[in-house]
């Protein structure tokens, strides 16, 4: 039984609760709502914390000689670990409750049961703060339920405060449902904060060396799952805007006010330091301006970008910068061998934000546009975009969906331009780009087009079930026909790892019956679970 939480303590936590992730990845990957094999939760928090373990094997006894003590060091080391490690939307909150419990014990001589609490309520806040809407029903809910419970607890008993919190994280895990209709309908509770749990049930064990009564296993559907819509922003703001803020955080407070009020997607990050530092600032929005005016009237705003997201807005004339480069993340190899044809640097499917960083880095240029291809790398392509920037490097990331979008991106792309108006037409040329997936249902599933079945073949239209089949080649070609009624002039096909010879060459031959006049480009893309992508330009 531990009376306080010391640095040989993290260590062993960080440790148990990889391992605990570890037994439970499969069953966490499970709890997801979507009807195709995207569901991967458990993973990416199991590779985050791997690079958390891998950051305090790499400094396992140094300390600095002034700033945090050695428990808050090796916090520190967890924390940065894990953020350069995050992988998906559940590993980058997970970073930033860890920055906050790494914040809050820094300077603190011993950690008890209070200060726990207190790291956790800081935890809690850094992780509300990165996510410009917080949903209750998540993650979020989660570790605010665990603060709140360790405070109530008012008790310097180490051990007993990380029970109490622990049981209030199961508590509040079973309660999502009841939150999120997304997960109701599907009959699971949500996969990130059954990850959190994980790991709370993992610091109990540390402390008191008896393993902790884990969280109750998810229920089973009472129904089919059903679908739900991918994490995004509302499609009304034609803008990205984003700029480095120095600024007090108290202004920044009445800043976030201003911007939300403005438009949507916005994240509010800082670097820790106290009281004043520096903040990450990104939003969508209609008036460039007011966002602008709202980071001036905060404090000093720089680095400021503009990405265009939907109508065009003239950009003041600057200079041609020099030394770009494109950073494309690809699931294929075929699909990898079309962008490096691009002259883009390639990095494999679901990379953490270190190894991004890493690819940035590795261009050896000054000003690099990141295209990411799924919404989940989204997340971790702006962590490593924020952390680019101790480097000197500006990083802009097109928020692309599917690689046939950063295919129309990099068409476009023009190096006698300036910077970010070569940004700006990549996210233009990206958005006019529709796509659509198709693969195998892996479950039952109730979807907007109707109930799915395993096998059945499930043709996604930006996202969303459109189409529900038997056959795959019938499917891809309704698919092909029903995005080519909103009009189109050309169509790319990439074949799966797992297509059947000769699939593109028969949509390619019914486009040509049906649509003579559009022009069709298919490649061997070699992608995992979808046997066809599509994109109508």
């Amino acid at each position: 039984m531990l009376d306080t939480l010391d640095a040989a303590a993290v260590r062993r936590w960080c440790a148990s609760g990889l391992a605990a992730l570890k037994r439970h990845q499969g069953e966490i990957d499970q709890l997801n709502v979507y009807p195709v094999p995207d569901g991967d939760t458990g993973t990416n928090l199991v590779l985050t914390l791997t690079s958390a373990q891998q950051a305090l094997a790499m400094d396992l006894d140094t300390l600095p000689h002034s700033g945090p003590t050695a428990h808050g060091h090796a916090l520190r080391l967890m924390a940065q670990g894990a953020l350069l490690g995050a992988r998906g939307n559940s590993g980058v909150i997970l970073s930033q409750i860890l920055r906050g419990l790494a914040d809050q014990v820094a300077g603190v001589p011993a950690v008890r049961g209070r200060e726990l609490a207190a790291a956790l309520r800081c935890g809690t806040t850094a992780a509300y703060t990165a996510v410009s809407r917080p949903v209750e029903g998540t993650l979020l809910t989660v570790i605010a339920a665990a603060a709140a419970a360790a405070e109530g607890a008012d008790s310097d008993d180490l051990p007993a405060v990380a029970g109490v919190a622990a049981r209030a994280a199961a508590e509040a895990l079973a309660r999502t449902p009841e939150q999120l209709p997304a997960l109701a309908r599907a009959g699971v509770v949500d996969a990130g904060g059954r990850g959190l749990c994980v790991l709370l049930d993992a610091l109990v064990e540390v402390l008191t060396g008896e393993s902790a009564a884990g969280p109750a296993p998810a229920p089973r559907p009472a129904r089919p799952a059903a679908t739900v819509a991918r994490e995004t922003g509302s499609g009304e703001y034609a803008y990205e805007v984003q700029f480095l803020l120095d600024a007090h955080a108290e202004a920044v407070d009445g800043l976030r006010r201003a911007l939300d009020a403005l438009g949507d997607s916005l994240v509010v990050v800082g670097d820790g330091r106290e009281p004043e530092g520096t903040w990450n600032v990104h939003v969508h929005v209609n008036d460039v301006g007011a966002a602008v005016e709202a980071g001036v009237a905060a404090g000093r705003p720089y680095r400021i970008s503009v990405t265009r997201l939907a109508d065009q807005q003239e950009s003041p004339p600057g200079p041609v910068v020099a030394g770009r480069a494109a950073v494309v993340v690809a699931t294929g190899g075929g699909i990898a061998d079309l962008f490096a044809a691009e002259g883009a640097t390639v990095v494999p499917g679901n990379p953490s934000t270190g190894e991004l960083l890493d690819a940035v880095r590795g261009t050896g240029a000054a000003r690099v546009v990141v295209l990411p291809n799924d919404a989940n790398t989204e997340a971790v392509a702006s962590a490593a975009a924020r952390e680019a920037h101790r480097y000197g490097i500006k990083v802009s990331v097109v928020p692309t969906r599917s690689p046939v979008q950063a295919l129309a991106a990099l068409a476009v792309r023009d190096g006698d331009r300036r910077f970010e108006d070569d940004v700006i037409a990549m996210a233009e040329a990206a958005g006019a780009c529709r796509y659509a997936e198709v693969c195998h249902a892996s479950r039952e599933a109730l979807t907007v087009a109707g109930p799915c079945r395993p096998g059945d073949v499930l043709a996604l239209v930006e996202g969303e079930v459109h189409l529900i089949g038997t056959d795959l080649t019938d499917t891809c070609a309704a698919v092909v026909d029903r995005m080519l009624g909103g009009g189109g002039e050309m169509v790319t096909l990439l074949a799966g790892v797992d297509a059947p010879a000769g699939l593109t060459d028969a949509v390619r031959a019914h486009v040509a019956r049906r649509w003579p006049f559009v022009e069709v480009h298919a490649y061997p893309g070699g992608q995992p679970f979808y046997p066809l992508l599509v994109g109508i330009e």
